[in-house]
C-alpha cells in the first residue's frame, strides 16, 4: 500500500473505496463501522488520563476495521487519531502484525520512528 495524503474532504471516498464488508446491507452499516474510529480514539484518550487500558476491547475494534477495509486501515487510523496516540496505535498494529516494518503511513507521518508504548507491550505479552 502507498502513502496517501488523507483529508477532510477524500476521508470518506478513501473509506468507501476500500470498504469490503459482505454482510453490509447498506449505509447504516458502513457508518457504523467507521464509528469504530471514535470508539478506538475514546478508549486511547482515557488510557492516556487515567492509565486503564482496555487493550481486548481496542484489539477487537482494530481487527474488526481490518477485517472490512484491510491494509487501508493503517493510514486511516493515523489519520483519524491523534498524533500523540501514535505510539499506542503502533503498538496495536505490531502485535497484531498488521504494520510492515517501513511504511510511510501519513502526509506528515514523522521520518523518525514512532516508539512503542512500553505499558502496552507488556500487556500484549501477557494475552
Amino acid at each position: 500500500m502507498h502513502s496517501v495524503d488523507l483529508t477532510p474532504d477524500n476521508f470518506l471516498l478513501y473509506a468507501v473505496k476500500y470498504y469490503n464488508n459482505p454482510s453490509c446491507l447498506g449505509m447504516k452499516d458502513f457508518e457504523n463501522d467507521l464509528k469504530r474510529f471514535k470508539y478506538i480514539k475514546r478508549l486511547l484518550k482515557r488510557y492516556k488520563k487515567t492509565s486503564v487500558v482496555s487493550e481486548r476491547l481496542l484489539l477487537n475494534h482494530i481487527i474488526l476495521l481490518h477485517n472490512v477495509f484491510g491494509e487501508a486501515i493503517i493510514p486511516m487510523l493515523f489519520y483519524k487519531i491523534e498524533a500523540e496516540h501514535w505510539p499506542q496505535i503502533k503498538t496495536f498494529l505490531v502485535f497484531l502484525d498488521y504494520l510492515p516494518e517501513r511504511y510511510q503511513i501519513v502526509k506528515g507521518f514523522p521520518e523518525t520512528e514512532v516508539a512503542l508504548d512500553s505499558t502496552l507491550v507488556n500487556k500484549l505479552r501477557k494475552i
